[in-house]
C-alpha cells in the first residue's frame, strides 16, 4: 500500500477588513493597518457627554486645526502595541544593563562633589516636567482625534514615566538609594530661581485646552530644546569634566529623543501641507510657545553654559519647524 502526500493551496475568503480594504483597497494589511486605521467610534457608543454637552465623545472640534482626514497622521515609526512594546522592551533591556553595569563598577563613587551637586540641580529637577509631559500626552489621548494620533501620544505618554523613573535612579545611586537627592531636586524645582521659569511653563501647558497646540508645544518645542539643552550639551559638559560615565545612565533618553523627533516632525509637516489655514495657524502656535520656552529655558541655560547655548538650541527647534514647510 502506498501514501501519496499532496499539498493544497487555501485562497483565503477575504484579505483583510472591510474598512481597512476601503481604504487600501483588497490586498493583505500590514499589522499597523489593521491596529490603527478607522479604529476610533465615529457612529456606534458615540454620543454629547453630560461634563461637555456642546462636543461629541470623539469630536474634531476640540482643536482649531482641521483636516479632511485624520488618519493621515501616520507614524513613520509604524507603532501599534506589539510593535511598540517590543521595541521598548529592547530599549530597556540596553538600559538595565547601562544601569548595572554602573552600579556594580560603583562609577558614581568615581564623581565628585561638584559633579553630584550639578546632577542633582541641573538633571534631577527634569523628573517632573517629565510627569507634566505624561499628563500633556495623556490628555491629548483622551481629547484627540483619530487613532493614529491618540494612540501615538498615549505611547508617548507612557514613556514619559519611563524617563522620569530613569531620572530618579540616577538620583538614587548618586545618593546611595537615600532619597536624599530627590528631595533636594524637588526643592529646587519648588524654589530654586531658575527652575520657577520651567515650573510655570508645565502649569500653562496642563491648562491648555486644545490639544493639537498642546502636542506642539509639548512634543515640537519644549521636549526640541530640552532634548538640545539638557541630553546632548550638557551631555558634552559631563565629559569635558571627566564624567562621561554618566552617558550610559542618558543613553535611553537620547534614543528615544532621536526616534520620538521623528514622528512629532512628521505630524506637524502633515498638518502644515494640508491647508493655508492649518499652516498659519500652526506657525501661529509654534511662535507663541517657541517664545514662552526660550524665556523660561534662559536663565537655566545661562547658568548651565553660559552665553549661546539656548541660541544653539533654539536653531536646531527652527531647523526642524523649517523642514516642515514653515518659514
Amino acid at each position: 500500500m502506498s501514501i501519496e502526500i499532496k499539498t493544497s493551496t487555501l485562497e483565503p475568503v477575504r484579505n483583510t477588513y472591510s474598512h481597512i480594504e476601503r481604504r487600501f483597497g483588497d490586498k493583505p494589511a500590514t499589522r499597523y493597518q489593521e491596529a490603527t486605521y478607522d479604529v476610533q467610534a465615529e457612529t456606534n457608543f458615540h454620543y454629547r457627554p453630560y461634563w461637555d454637552p456642546e462636543h461629541e465623545l470623539n469630536d474634531p472640534r476640540r482643536t482649531a486645526l482641521v483636516m479632511s482626514d485624520w488618519y493621515a497622521f501616520k507614524d513613520p515609526r509604524q507603532f501599534y502595541y506589539g510593535t511598540y512594546v517590543q521595541q521598548r522592551s529592547r530599549m530597556q533591556e540596553v538600559a538595565e544593563n547601562n544601569y548595572a553595569f554602573f552600579e556594580k563598577r560603583n562609577l558614581a563613587d568615581r564623581l565628585g562633589d561638584e559633579i553630584k551637586a550639578l546632577l542633582i540641580r541641573f538633571l534631577l529637577p527634569l523628573r517632573h516636567v517629565e510627569h507634566a509631559a505624561n499628563l500633556n500626552n495623556m490628555y491629548g489621548t483622551a481629547y484627540g482625534y483619530g487613532t493614529a494620533m491618540t494612540q501615538a501620544l498615549l505611547y508617548d505618554g507612557m514613556d514619559r514615566l519611563a524617563i522620569a523613573q530613569y531620572l530618579s535612579r540616577i538620583g538614587l545611586i548618586l545618593d546611595g538609594n537615600s532619597g536624599e537627592s530627590l528631595v533636594q531636586a524637588k526643592q529646587l524645582w519648588m524654589q530654586d530661581p531658575v527652575w520657577q521659569g520651567m515650573r510655570a511653563l508645565c502649569e500653562n501647558t496642563l491648562i491648555t485646552k486644545d490639544w493639537f497646540e498642546l502636542f506642539l508645544a509639548q512634543d515640537l518645542v519644549v521636549d526640541g530644546l530640552v532634548s538640545q539643552l539638557f541630553y546632548k550639551q550638557f551631555d558634552d559638559k559631563l565629559v569635558a569634566e571627566e564624567a562621561q560615565d554618566i552617558g550610559m545612565l542618558l543613553e535611553f533618553m537620547q534614543e528615544w529623543s532621536k526616534e520620538t523627533t521623528r514622528w512629532s516632525d512628521a505630524v506637524v509637516k502633515i498638518a502644515v501641507a494640508e491647508s493655508d489655514h492649518n499652516k498659519t495657524l500652526v506657525a501661529g502656535w509654534i511662535d507663541k510657545w517657541r517664545g514662552k520656552a526660550a524665556e523660561a529655558l534662559a536663565p537655566l541655560a545661562l547658568e548651565m553654559f553660559g552665553e549661546g547655548a539656548l541660541d544653539q538650541a533654539l536653531a536646531e527647534l527652527d531647523k526642524r519647524v523649517a523642514k516642515a514647510g514653515i518659514k
